[in-house]
């Protein structure tokens, strides 16, 4: 056993030599990183160091003496030219889960061009605060080393990295004063805690366990750890103001204020806002710093949001001015060498009340290019064409693609596409960046790998961006699939995100009345499907993906259809068709809910699963199965539905037992003459929701014996569109 631990020890040193004949680390690390994928990659790829080309990032990509070379000035520059050498010779694409393997071709192909491609932007920007809530508030290490790998592969360089900080809080609330349940019960529960860290809300589905606390510490720790060794920056947040409402009772001469309200929720979860110009702000920001410097180190570069979707105590210039200066002021008190990341969505979100002159007010009480902006939802509003580039502040230019986490067919690609490459054209150094701001993850990545690699000088077409991806979807060239792709990327995927943004079945059953418009051509998107179930077998992952997104899509097109002559029927009194048109809905749902299980990452079950599995005993893996629960149903305040998704189990044990309430109302009404009781439908539906979100009963769930392709051609021959 040792010896073959001493010729693995010795094979990966001699993988990891470079020219000079010293072991270096970016080497190392991307050795590792190949492996991690699989150790056929280590054994076919070798890596080296090459300079930056003036100052960027720069990876080569060549073979040589059998072997794949990847040359790159850092392991994350070498983790994109690995990345390259996957998705155009390799023709795979990589899973941003950990559980799907990557089916590697029998033999590894060799590098019949060799390529030298060149970063466009500095900074590579991934993560939205509400993907820790909508995605990843179960994950652990075995979750994140995979996907800080796919990030890296796909050459993300600045990540949001804001795991773990109720545990530096917690120290802070502590030693001020607070007690552990006022602390705790100031938190809110695992899933909600996004919205706490942006001061939306406090004490949702508290109080949080200190089990928790504990293990996002460690987890943190690894994640910051890795994301450094693959030469990433991680955005560590900041004392923004928002304080616990108790501590006025500690501090009662502080300047402590009640933000606004939000979403719909009652004022016992309402935030509380410390002036920055109170000394009490400078010393807790200085605790924070020092204690969060303690566990996770700092790369200097801070998240700071003081007033995301709730105002500010004023709108004054001169005080939107100050509380900016103050907040940096108290950053660099600690950290001389800080600089601050702040979220343009405020500047979108609240537009009619950040006029220019309040914003140029806000922006420049930070000192020029101290204050990075993050444009997030650039596919729809470019912000920085609203505000003259951020008043000279750099900023990041950013893709959101999807609210909620919700499942549909979504994504305004080519368009985010073409603004890049003019906002390159016109922002000049200004433009510092590009990346996602996404709210939760689905099982289609190729949004958010296109934009990407919009950060890297490929010189490509559309077309051979288009035929690339169609061909590693399929495991090979395959022209019925570059074909449904080419339809996707020119006319499906032109659909500008939404709140509530997923079809119908997971829309709360309204009379009359459908929120969910079809906002493509339906034609087009059936032609997809028909060119993709052209296929003999489904061999990629990514093809499996792409039958169940366009599948249930369509079903949930057909089943708005359905819905709206449903109604018709019950207007006109018609039975017959009534009862057509009801028992077409169950097998739409049925059918939908089938669907979904044919991949892991489309079922309700893989959700839950991840947070029964995070708990160390039963009221905690009920507690945190709670939340999961609630988050993508009833959500909380007005949100219900936000987070809606299409997925195996919810369809059937959730959507299909409201759209019953529904169906059995109007049945009532049309059979006694009686008018449809939009009350009474309501109260079943909302004992129902409120009794589904606390239950810990099995999901019933729908499977099939049919492979999906054989189930996808009896989807499309029995409902015929």
């Amino acid at each position: 056993m040792m010896k073959r631990l001493m010729i693995l020890l010795h094979l990966l040193l001699m993988a990891v030599m470079t020219v000079s004949g010293s072991v270096n680390g970016d080497v190392v690390q991307a050795c590792e990183l190949a492996r991690r994928l699989s150790p056929r990659l280590a054994d076919k790829v070798d890596f080296k160091v090459v300079e930056t080309d003036r100052g960027r990032d720069v990876f080569t990509l060549e073979s040589a003496g059998g072997k794949v070379v990847i040359g790159g000035n850092s392991a994350g520059s070498m983790a994109v030219g690995l990345n390259r050498y996957l998705n155009r010779y390799c023709r795979v694409t990589v899973s941003w889960y950990d559980d799907v393997s990557l089916d590697l071709p029998s033999t590894l192909p060799d590098v019949t061009v060799p390529e030298r491609v060149v970063a466009r932007v500095p900074q590579r920007f991934f993560l939205n605060y509400c993907t820790w809530g909508y995605t990843m508030p179960f994950w652990g290490w075995k979750q994140w080393e995979h996907f800080i790998d796919w990030m890296a592969l796909n050459g993300v360089n600045l990540p949001l990295a804001i795991t773990g900080q109720e545990a530096v809080w917690y120290n802070v609330w502590t030693r001020l004063g607070m007690t552990d349940e006022q602390v705790r019960n100031y938190f809110t529960g695992p899933a909600y805690l996004p919205w706490h860290r942006m001061a939306n809300i406090d004490g949702w589905c508290g109080p949080l366990p200190m089990e928790w606390l504990k293990g996002q510490t460690s987890l943190q720790q690894r994640i910051v750890e890795r994301e450094r060794a693959l030469n990433m920056r991680p955005v560590l947040p900041a004392f923004a103001g928002h304080v616990p409402g108790a501590l006025r009772e500690l501090f009662p001469e502080a300047d402590i204020q009640a933000l606004g309200s939000w979403a719909g929720f009652d004022e016992q979860y309402r935030t509380y806002f410390l002036n920055s110009e109170d000394p009490l702000y400078s010393r807790i920001q200085r605790m924070f710093l020092e204690e969060q410097t303690r566990l996770f180190g700092t790369d200097h570069i801070y998240g700071i949001d003081p007033f995301n979707e709730v105002d500010p105590p004023s709108f004054e210039p001169e005080y939107l001015n100050k509380v900016s200066r103050h907040i940096y002021e108290s950053l660099t008190a600690v950290d001389p060498d800080a600089e601050w990341l702040q979220m343009a969505w405020f500047l979108y979100y609240q537009r009619k009340d950040y006029t220019p002159e309040r914003t140029r007010a806000m922006l420049t009480g930070v000192p020029q290019g101290k204050m990075t902006m993050l444009d997030y939802y650039c596919e729809y509003k470019e912000m920085w064409r609203e505000h003259e580039g951020f008043y000279g502040q750099p900023f990041i230019w950013c893709y959101l693609g999807n609210f909620g986490g919700n499942t549909d067919v979504q994504g305004r690609v080519k368009e985010a596409g073409q603004r890049i490459e003019r906002a390159l054209q016109e922002c000049g150094d200004n433009l510092v960046g590009i990346g996602s701001t996404l709210e939760g993850l689905d099982v289609q990545q190729f949004p958010y790998e296109f934009i990407l690699e919009k950060a890297w000088d490929y010189g490509k077409t559309d077309e051979q961006v288009i035929n690339e991806l169609a061909d590693r979807h399929a495991g090979h060239e395959s022209q019925p699939v570059r074909q449904a792709w080419k339809l996707l990327y020119d006319s499906v995927l032109d659909i500008t995100p939404g709140n509530f943004a997923a079809p119908l079945p997971c829309s709360y059953p309204v009379h009359g009345k459908e929120n969910r418009p079809v906002k493509y051509n339906r034609r087009d998107l059936l032609a997809v499907w028909d060119l993709l179930l052209q296929q003999d077998s489904i061999t990629t992952d990514a093809m499996t993906i792409d039958l169940i997104w366009v599948g249930r899509q369509l079903l949930g097109d057909l089943f708005l259809a359905e819905k709206q002559q449903l109604d018709q029927a019950y207007e006109q009194r018609d039975k017959n068709a009534f009862y057509t048109h009801s028992d077409m809905l169950y097998e739409l749902l049925s059918d939908l809910d089938i669907l979904g299980s044919y991949h892991p990452h489309a079922t309700l079950r893989q959700w839950l699963q991840q947070a029964r599995d995070l708990g160390t005993t039963t009221g905690v893996k009920d507690y945190y199965e709670m939340n999961a629960r609630r988050l993508i149903t009833t959500w909380g305040g007005h949100l219900n539905d936000y987070a809606c998704r299409n997925w195996n189990g919810l369809m059937w044990d959730y959507y299909a037992k409201r759209w019953q309430n529904y169906i059995r109302e109007m049945t009532v009404a049309m059979l006694s003459g009686q008018e449809f009781d939009a009350a009474s439908c309501d109260r079943a539906n909302d004992k129902f929701q409120q009794q589904w979100v606390t239950s810990t009963e099995e999901i019933i769930s729908g499977t099939s014996d049919d492979d999906l392709l054989t189930f996808s051609r009896h989807l499309r021959e029995k409902y015929r569109f």
